[in-house]
């Protein structure tokens, strides 16, 4: 997840569970196993968590603090959390497991298994790239990911001109597209938005200081809050409330807040 994303992971491993258990309550739990791995692990690079790449897009991270102050404490995060669990885990060989089903082809009429290994292996390496190639060249973080899809759009038209199914390429990809996803983040930070224009964030910031004047506890209540909120609109709120003049790129603040809004949320 701190690769492809938490999101995605949890999506793709929880559909191999479902294939795997069949108990109904083991699959309750080990499905909060999935979602308190994948937030742990997305939590501590710029693209495994919506909220970390919030505010690395925003400038108030930076790819190489991320990655080595954080890993540490979402390690933590995940083997304290699986210790908790562990205790529920039936350790008598009782579990109901789902007979396997004979593995058959799933590959599209005419795809070559290496083209489908060449699509992954691009597509991993477009992600990995991007905060490189931010950081490198001060393009904005868009501009990266976007250069990554124009290079799988690129090899998968090299590969599939000519079998003519379009399926195969980028554009039938694109027109499956969650535009409901989409238009959620985009009225959160609308909202946001309209309430930093109207000052009402600032002076929740400052009331909050005056009220907890520690930093620390401050992501706390966020990171609590963010289990009954959606951590989106807390993470872009916090973003309109604290000036990067008195906390700069990097400050304690900023990645407590994307550690706490991710593993609480």
């Amino acid at each position: 997840s701190a690769i492809l994303n938490n999101l995605t992971v949890t999506i793709v491993m929880v559909s191999l569970m479902r294939k795997v258990l069949d108990a109904k309550e083991e699959r309750k739990l080990f499905g909060a196993m999935i979602v308190i791995a994948a937030n742990a692990g997305g939590v501590w690079t710029p693209i495994g968590d919506v909220t970390t790449t919030m505010l690395w897009m925003n400038g108030q991270l930076s790819t190489q603090h991320t990655v080595t102050d954080l890993f540490a404490c979402s390690l933590v995060s995940l083997v304290a959390s699986m210790a908790v669990l562990q205790s529920a885990v039936d350790t008598d060989g009782d579990t109901a497991l789902v007979a396997p089903a004979r593995p058959r082809s799933s590959l599209p009429a005419g795809v070559e298994p290496y083209a489908t290994k060449l699509v992954l292996g691009v597509g991993i390496g477009a992600l990995l790239s991007v905060p490189v190639l931010v950081d490198k060249t001060g393009l904005p973080p868009f501009m990266g990911m976007l250069s990554g899809l124009g290079a799988l759009w690129v090899l998968t038209d090299a590969l599939h001109a000519d079998e003519g199914n379009s399926e195969l390429q980028v554009p039938a990809a694109l027109r499956k597209l969650d535009m409901s996803g989409i238009l959620f983040f985009l009225g959160v930070l609308m909202a946001i938005g309209s309430l930093d224009a109207a000052g009402l964030l600032k002076q929740l910031a400052v009331s909050l200081s005056d009220a907890v004047p520690s930093n620390e506890i401050v992501a706390t209540i966020i990171g609590v809050a963010s289990a009954l909120i959606d951590n989106v609109p807390l993470v872009a709120a916090t973003m309109g409330m604290y000036d990067m003049g008195q906390y700069p790129q990097d400050d304690q603040l900023w990645q407590l807040i994307a550690y706490c809004a991710g593993t609480g949320g």
